[in-house]
This record gives structure tokens, sequence and C-alpha cells, in this order.
């Protein structure tokens, strides 16, 4: 599938990544004055952080029953950098992963982690949590969310932590061969709303898919990562106000 890079999607590309031009002009952390109380006073472009009203992430609560179409994955075996943006671990992916509903057809861009996560449910928060952020051809974007929960060691987890960069902003050597699949449920039935990116600049529009069924990690994974970052990663969960959050 060729992938069409629009004005849109460039712009939402990169508030994604260590290298964003918004990002490098204006500072943001998760607590203290920089912290996500504060991220809408920090810039202009931060706005949406403090005025929006589909912002994410949120408490999964009070869902309404839809007969809702399955997720059609078709992810293979590709190859991803690491980079450790200073906010999370992010794998930079390459090669055909698509995921198709009745929203479209989306291309796997990266994903990356939060610790604890950032979406709860009926407010039960997980240990881990991560974000599989993808685009369409139109540059709109779509966000499957995958808890992790307490138990073995995960075996794909392992492969990407093996070489961790734990510097901030900084990046690790490539892995040739990585199925994203693999960091996911095998049942994907899921929760499904309107919402936003996590992280400045907030930009709203985002489709979020938060998957039903979680997978395990080990206690040392969770840790590992926990420990790089220095800091809880998660942005604090956002008003539904007048969403509809479907099942």
């Amino acid at each position: 599938m060729k992938k069409f890079i629009t004005p849109l999607l460039l712009t939402s590309l990169l508030s994604l990544t260590a290298t964003s031009t918004i990002a490098s002009e204006t500072a943001w952390k998760y607590e203290g004055k920089q912290g996500s109380a504060h991220w809408g006073e920090l810039s202009e472009k931060f706005g949406l952080c403090s005025t929006g009203v589909n912002q994410s992430p949120i408490n999964i609560t009070s869902v309404i029953e839809a007969n809702l179409p399955p997720l059609t994955m078709n992810y293979h075996k590709s190859q991803v950098s690491e980079i450790n943006n200073g906010h999370t671990v992010q794998a930079n992916i390459t090669g055909n992963n698509t995921f198709t509903n009745d929203a479209g057809t989306f291309d796997l861009l990266q994903f990356h982690f939060h610790a604890p996560s950032e979406n709860t449910i009926e407010g039960k928060s997980f240990p881990l949590e991560a974000h599989f952020v993808h685009a369409d051809q139109d540059g709109r974007l779509a966000v499957i969310g995958v808890m992790f929960e307490l138990g073995e060691e995960n075996s794909e987890l392992a492969k990407l932590w093996k070489n961790m960069p734990e510097d901030s902003h900084s990046q690790a050597t490539l892995l040739k061969e990585l199925s994203a699949l693999n960091l996911m449920p095998k049942e994907k039935s899921y929760y499904r709303f309107n919402g936003s990116l996590t992280t400045p600049p907030c930009t709203e529009g985002v489709r979020w898919f938060v998957l039903k069924d979680t997978i395990k990690a080990s206690k040392a994974q969770i840790n590992k990562f926990r420990t790089v970052m220095g800091t809880d990663t998660n942005r604090p969960v956002q008003p539904i106000n007048a969403r509809v959050i479907l099942q």
C-alpha cells in the first residue's frame, strides 16, 4: 500500500515524534510547572489541551451496545527503530501494516507506551498501555489501545526492551523483524470513541479503538520502562462531555 503524506498527516506525525518543531520550541512534561495541568498555557499551539471538548484519555464507562464491525488486521513482521523521545519509548515501523473497518483502511506508523495506562476501564488503571498510531491516506488518525496486565514475560516486548534506548532523545539499533500483532490480544473486540492525541498539541479528531482483552507483561519488563522514563507517563483522564462510547 502506497503511503501518501498529506499536510495534515505531516503535522500530526511531527506532533508524535522527538524531532517535532513544536516539541523543540516548547518543552513539556507530565509533572510540575510544565506538566499536563499546564500544557495549554505553554504555547498557543497547545491550546486544545485546555479548551478541547473531545480530549483523551478517558475513563471508559456508561458504554452503549452497538453492532460494531470487526477490526480486520493485516500486520506483518516489519522493521522497527526505537526512539526514546523523553516522554516514551516509541517504535517507528516500516512495511505494510494496516487495519480496516467501516472507518476505512489505516496504516500503522508507530507504537509507543505509557505507564500506568492513560485510558481506564470502569475506573480501573492498568500498569502499562500501548498505543498503535495509524493514519489513512487523507491523514486522519486512528489509535488502537492495548492494556497490559502483570503476568509472564512478553516475548515480543522482550525483543524491544533488549536494546531499549535509555537516554532521552536517543535511538536504538534497528530491529529487522518484529510482529506488532504479537503485542495485541487474539480477540479484537473493542470500545470505540472519538478523542485526541494524549500529548501536546492534543489534536482532536482521532478515532480511538481500545481493545477489551488484555495481554501480559512481567513486572520486570514494566519496571524497566518505568525506570528508564523516570516518572509516570500518563495524562490524567479527561471529561467525556457529550461523547458516546460504543462497544
